[in-house]
């Protein structure tokens, strides 16, 4: 050996010479003891990167194996932004129900058809002159889909009001009608569970909302069990039909009240049972038609702040008046920008379906169909599959739809910005601060780290968005579970010590 290392000193230096080169020698291969012991050792183990991306694929599926989640069917896709890498796949082309996940689809491909800056319009028109503070006709309230009109992320009425009260209008001879043309007529979509339809979260969405299309009950117990209860609304929401079907317990019994919005029953019913002796029980419902919901709120508004109104509420498909002619002003709402945070981080279904029907062709009539067509011809050119989604409303209220996980990771791709400055990144939750993970993963490295959209309906719990990593990472990933067997809070425990374990991973 030794004399090997001398001829090719000697060789090198030749060679250096003729060249007339300044050049170094190489170092001769020294020989220690135990070298040749350790580079076997360092053939046989794994890169430092694999035995990291080993060590992140056994963390998940232990979290995902955990009692209670055991017989659910699991996709997971976790994907490095910054290196362009898949870094876990599970089941990623398998289609999952999402829950309320699809509102990630319904925000990304509306703000491409339309922009962050987008303001629904809602105009205010009649069929009458006004004459000495008299409006001798009716008032038409025409919408155009805006969600957010007295809600999160909304303005209330009150500018309309004072707009009339500029004009000189102290009395309507007539109605206020709610005009919903625009749009479909309200309905549920296809597949949402009849009992969801009571809540807030079925609320009904239509060219006109109001307050998101909720309002306040309070059921009154009788003094002593078996008396009547009474039910209240507050004086804005008066008009809303009713059928009051709750008992007065006894004293000390279990408070248990619920809506029912029966299938072909215009009337709302509150049932169940209220102890006697407490105090009012309360209870946020849907508002039924959000169409004459809206004109029946305005008008009392009206009355309230002192503009007499003659006639009653109405829904201009109820009715047959003459069409207006004079339009008096129009209000626009704040920009998708503003609108979209609430979406995301409370999960508002009605915000969800009004985002979905911007994906219409512009000039046709806005309906889910329509919407659905634009939607599926946008991401098209995203790259997601037709057969990758088969969602059907804008918020992933019904159980018919479904994504895979890679193709929510193609949206999110899409979406991404670093700065995290930007509407979509300030718009989903944080976990451990705001939104739908205000309570979750706080003291873990996912706390103020993980940004992403809830998913939850019975036995069904998602979520994606985005983590860095403990080395600084990017990652975006999403996480979907059906058919678990065991609680909600274990499904939301396995889930996020997936998220955790993302956010401590390093390679």
């Amino acid at each position: 050996m030794r004399h090997r290392v001398v001829l090719a000193l000697a060789t090198w230096q030749l060679v250096c010479a003729s060249a007339g080169a300044q050049i170094s020698p190489p170092a001769a291969a020294a020989v220690r003891p135990g070298a040749a012991a350790r580079r076997q050792s360092v053939a046989i183990e794994k890169p430092r990167s694999e035995a990291a991306l080993d060590s992140l694929k056994a963390g998940i599926l232990a979290a995902i194996n955990e009692p209670g989640v055991q017989r659910g069917t699991w996709g997971i896709v976790v994907h490095s932004l910054d290196r362009n890498e898949r870094l876990f796949e599970l089941n990623a082309h398998t289609l999952l129900v999402p829950a309320s996940v699809a509102k990630l689809a319904s925000v990304a491909s509306a703000v491409e058809a339309v922009g962050w800056d987008y303001r629904f319009e809602t105009t205010v028109r009649t069929n009458g002159n006004v004459e000495n503070g008299t409006l001798r006709g009716d008032l038409f309230i025409v919408g155009s889909g805006d969600p957010s009109t007295g809600g999160r992320g909304g303005e209330d009425v009150d500018g309309w009001i004072d707009a009339l009260k500029s004009a000189g209008i102290r009395r309507i001879e007539g109605r206020i009608i709610g005009d919903d043309n625009a749009l479909e007529e309200p309905r549920p979509s296809l597949a949402w569970a009849w009992d969801d339809l009571g809540y807030p979260s079925g609320a009904l969405f239509g060219a006109l909302n109001y307050a998101e299309n909720k309002t306040l009950v309070r059921i009154e117990a009788g003094n002593t069990a078996g008396q009547p209860t009474a039910l209240t609304l507050d004086a804005a929401s008066q008009g809303r039909p009713l059928v009051n079907r709750t008992v007065t317990g006894p004293k000390g019994s279990p408070l248990l009240v619920w809506p029912e919005q029966r299938p072909g029953e215009p009337a709302l019913t509150i049932a169940g049972s209220v102890p006697a002796g407490g105090g009012p029980a309360r209870l946020m419902v849907s508002a039924g038609n959000p169409t004459l919901w809206f004109a029946t709120v305005f008008t009392n508004r009206l009355r309230l702040a002192g503009i007499e109104v003659a006639g009653d509420a109405a829904d201009i498909d109820d009715i047959q008046v003459p069409a207006p002619t004079t339009t008096l002003f129009a209000f626009r709402s704040r920009p998708l920008s503003e609108i979209v945070p609430p979406l995301l981080k409370e999960s508002i279904n009605l915000y969800g379906e009004a985002l979905m029907r911007l994906n219409a062709a512009p000039g046709s009539l806005p309906t889910n169909d329509a919407a659905l067509a634009g939607f599926r011809t946008r991401t098209a050119t995203w790259g997601i599959a037709p057969d990758a989604e088969q969602l059907i409303d804008g918020s992933g209220l019904s159980r018919r739809d479904v994504i895979t996980p890679d193709a929510l990771i193609v949206i999110l791709r899409r979406m991404y910005d670093r700065s995290d400055a930007s509407p979509w990144m300030q718009a989903l939750p944080l976990a451990g601060v705001d939104g739908s993970l205000e309570n979750r993963m706080k003291g873990t490295a996912a706390e103020r780290n993980v940004r992403a959209k809830t998913g939850t309906m019975s036995n069904i719990r998602s979520l994606a968005g985005y983590v860095t990593s403990g080395d600084g990472e990017h990652l975006a990933f999403a996480i979907m579970l059906n058919g678990f067997e065991g609680t909600g809070p274990a499904a939301v425990q396995a889930i996020d010590a997936v998220a955790v374990r993302l956010a401590t991973f390093r390679r």
